[in-house]
């Protein structure tokens, strides 16, 4: 897509996402929207378009550090509750707990124990989520490998696959 074609879709699609934004305050909703996918795939570059028009009384960015030696000392999932959205919120993960499943475990940063508790608790974890009445949108960004290095412009040729619960 050429550029001037990406900025135009951009505009069109912030001018929804001020739609949405209107409609999640309103509405009081609870919105999670949680981006994963491989370094260097567009993650920040993709939040930081969603976000750069919207108020960020109602849209609010968590990457979390790695964890303080007294997260440490908690349970795994219990630091991400903390910034679970209030009423009329929409909180966007620059990464989640998802990270148990994968940086952690290659990286060796949990035990093959923690990383199977992980396994069995994390579906369970969603659903205390969507049922607490969040809905819960998990989104995979990866730039293919037939895409062109284009820089910083590679992010408009990532995938986004969004599974809505």
């Amino acid at each position: 897509m050429k550029r001037k074609e990406y900025e135009k879709q951009l505009r069109k699609l912030q001018v929804e996402l001020c739609a949405l934004q209107d409609w999640v305050k309103q509405a009081g909703l609870r919105v999670v929207v949680v981006f994963e996918g491989r370094d260097a795939a567009g993650k920040g570059g993709t939040i930081k378009a969603i976000t750069e028009r919207v108020s960020p009384r109602v849209f609010r960015i968590v990457a979390l550090p790695a964890p303080s030696d007294r997260e440490k000392g908690q349970l795994y999932l219990q630091r991400y509750v903390a910034h679970l959205p209030t009423a009329g919120e929409i909180v966007i993960f620059d990464r989640s707990w998802y990270n148990r499943a994968g940086v952690e475990r290659v990286m060796g940063f949990c035990t093959e124990e923690q990383y199977r508790r992980f396994l069995k608790v994390c579906p369970e974890f969603e659903l205390f989520i969507v049922d607490g009445g969040i809905q819960l949108v998990k989104c995979w960004l990866e730039v293919s490998e037939e895409a062109p290095f284009l820089g910083p412009h590679r992010r408009s040729t990532a995938s986004v696959e969004a599974e809505p619960h």
